[in-house]
């Protein structure tokens, strides 16, 4: 699927919220605006969200436009790995979500371990930067980076949240559906390798 539309429409509208932090001009913030509703209405027309649902989003960005910040944990115990399942959607992932104004990316992601999986942890490496877009997630209105960190299991047991209803710890060979949205197979087994191998540089891009 040529998905060109949504890269346009992105862009669009990074451009239009750039122009409204900046700009001191009537006129030019009325142009900036304009920009930002043929965003809404190309990203829109193919993905069947109303316009108006992605304006209120769009009104949200404010500032410099740049990509969004995800964390996500690699834990892992004797060659398994820490999942959680999503509630949302009822598959797989590594524990985690959006790193939140004023925390650090380690004292955000031990914080997402413990919320979604009831285990308590610490940062010990940055395993990966991944830039979304480039490893075949499903479209998102958001550019995201994800930092996968490597985190080391230090106490606690398993519990659910409002996010999730599943914790598990599995081997590589045994992995279950997982949650595309949120984690792609070869990272989870790129993580694996980063386990194997702890002297290997992080990745990025």
């Amino acid at each position: 699927m040529d998905l060109r539309w949504l890269e346009w429409g992105k862009q669009l509208q990074s451009i239009a919220q750039n122009g409204l932090t900046y700009t001191e001009g009537v006129f030019d913030r009325e142009r900036y605006k304009l920009l930002q509703a043929i965003a809404a209405e190309i990203l829109a027309t193919y993905s069947n969200v109303e316009p108006s649902y992605l304006l209120d989003l769009f009104a949200r960005e404010v500032g410099y436009a740049t990509p969004k910040v995800v964390v996500r944990a690699a834990v892992f115990r004797d060659d398994t790995i820490l999942l959680v399942r999503e509630r949302q959607d009822g598959c797989w992932t590594l524990p985690g979500g959006w790193a939140d104004i004023g925390e650090s990316p380690s004292e955000a992601v031990v914080r997402e371990v413990y919320e979604e999986s009831g285990y308590q942890t610490r940062a010990i490496k940055l395993l990966a930067i991944y830039d979304k877009n480039k490893h075949g997630y499903p479209p998102s209105q958001h550019h995201t980076y994800q930092l996968v960190i490597q985190c080391e299991l230090l106490g606690g047991s398993p519990s659910q949240n409002i996010e999730t209803d599943g914790v598990e710890f599995y081997r590589e060979t045994e992995l279950p559906e997982l949650s595309c949205t949120r984690v792609m197979p070869a990272q989870i087994a790129r993580m694996f390798e980063h386990y194997r191998n702890p002297d290997w540089p992080t990745d990025f891009d």
